[in-house]
C-alpha cells in the first residue's frame, strides 16, 4: 500500500468523534462536547471501526470503554489531531502563538503569580499571558487554555504534571497583637482569637495537636471563605490565622504579619503546572513554563531556608 493511499487517512469527522468518545467514555457526552447528536457520533465511530476493520471500544451497557486496539490508536492519532488544531489555530489568529492562556486558582493567581509576571514580560515584551480563575478540572481539548495550576495529587488526566512546590502553612499574627499577648509558646495562641479558612475548619485542631495540645471545644474559631480575607483580617489584628506561606510572602517580608512560633502545619497539598504534551512544541509556552519552574524553585528554597 502506497504511503499516499487515501485509505490511510480516515475522514477527520470519524477521528474527532472517536477521540471525543474515547476521552469522555460516552457517545452522548462526546456529542455535547463537539456539537453533534449522539447518533451522529455513534455512526461516525462505527464507520471508523469499519474503515479499520476492527472494534475500538467494548460496549458496557450504555457506556463505551476503549479496548487495547482503541487505546493504541488514540495514543497515535491524539497527538496528530492536537498538532492540526494548534497549527490551524495559529493560522486563523497569528497572535495565538504568542498568547498563553493559563487557568489558575484565584488565590494563587492573585497572591503569587500576578506580582511576579512583570519579571517575565520584561524579558519578552511580545509575550501575552492571559490568566483566568478556574477551580475545576477540565478537558484541555474543550477549552482555550494552554495550561493550568493544579493543587493536590498529580491526578489531572491526560496531561503532564510539573511540580512547583509543596504547601507550607504557618500560624501568623500581626506584630502588635503578638506583642500585646506575648507569644512564646504554642499554648499562648489559645489566648488569641483564632481565624480559619472555611475549607480547613480543623486546621487549628491539627496544629495544636502537633504539640500535644487539645483545642478546647468552647474555643471559638472564626471562619472565612477566602485566603485573602483571612490575611487581611490577620493583618488588621483580628486574630491569629493559619495561612500558606507563599500566599502571604509580601506581608511576611514587610512585617505586617509574623510567625512567632516556627512550627508549620504539614499539609499534603502540592502545586503543579499541568498541560498537554503538545504545548511543549510552542517556544513561548516553554519560556513561560521554564520561568514558572524557576520561580517555584526559589519558593522551595525559601521554605527550606
Amino acid at each position: 500500500m502506497s504511503p499516499d493511499d487515501r485509505r490511510l487517512i480516515p475522514p477527520t469527522a470519524m477521528l474527532q468523534c472517536f477521540e471525543a468518545a474515547a476521552r469522555c467514555g460516552s457517545a452522548s457526552l462526546a456529542a455535547a462536547r463537539i456539537g453533534l447528536t449522539q447518533s451522529a457520533v455513534s455512526r461516525q465511530i462505527a464507520n471508523l471501526e469499519a474503515w479499520l476493520g476492527c472494534e475500538l471500544f467494548d460496549r458496557v451497557g450504555r457506556r463505551i470503554v476503549l479496548n487495547d486496539k482503541g487505546r493504541r490508536y488514540l495514543e497515535r492519532i491524539g497527538k496528530a489531531l492536537g498538532d492540526i488544531r494548534l497549527a490551524t489555530r495559529e493560522f486563523i489568529d497569528p497572535s495565538v502563538g504568542r498568547a498563553i492562556n493559563l487557568a489558575t486558582l484565584p488565590s494563587f493567581g492573585m497572591r503569587w503569580l500576578a506580582p511576579r509576571l512583570p519579571t517575565l514580560l520584561m524579558h519578552d515584551p511580545e509575550l501575552v499571558v492571559n490568566i483566568a480563575a478556574r477551580v475545576d478540572i477540565f478537558h484541555f481539548a474543550d477549552e482555550a487554555f494552554d495550561a493550568a495550576i493544579h493543587v493536590g495529587e498529580p491526578d489531572w488526566p491526560d496531561v503532564r504534571h510539573d511540580l512547583l512546590f509543596h504547601e507550607q502553612v504557618l500560624p501568623v499574627v500581626s506584630p502588635a497583637l503578638a506583642q500585646q499577648i506575648g507569644i512564646e509558646r504554642e499554648e499562648d495562641f489559645l489566648r488569641l482569637p483564632l481565624l480559619a479558612q472555611s475549607a480547613r475548619r480543623d486546621a487549628w485542631h491539627r496544629w495544636f495537636g502537633l504539640s500535644g495540645i487539645t483545642l478546647p471545644e468552647t474555643k471559638p474559631v472564626s471562619v472565612m471563605g477566602h485566603f485573602s480575607m483571612l490575611a487581611q483580617a490577620a493583618c488588621a489584628g483580628a486574630g491569629a490565622a493559619l495561612l500558606p506561606s507563599f500566599l502571604i510572602q509580601p506581608e511576611l517580608e514587610s512585617g505586617a504579619l509574623i510567625a512567632p512560633i516556627a512550627r508549620p502545619l504539614p499539609e499534603d497539598r502540592n502545586y503543579y503546572l499541568v498541560y498537554p504534551e503538545d504545548r511543549l512544541r510552542s517556544p513561548h509556552f516553554v519560556q513561560l513554563r521554564d520561568w514558572l519552574l524557576d520561580e517555584a524553585s526559589k519558593e522551595r528554597a525559601a521554605q527550606h531556608g
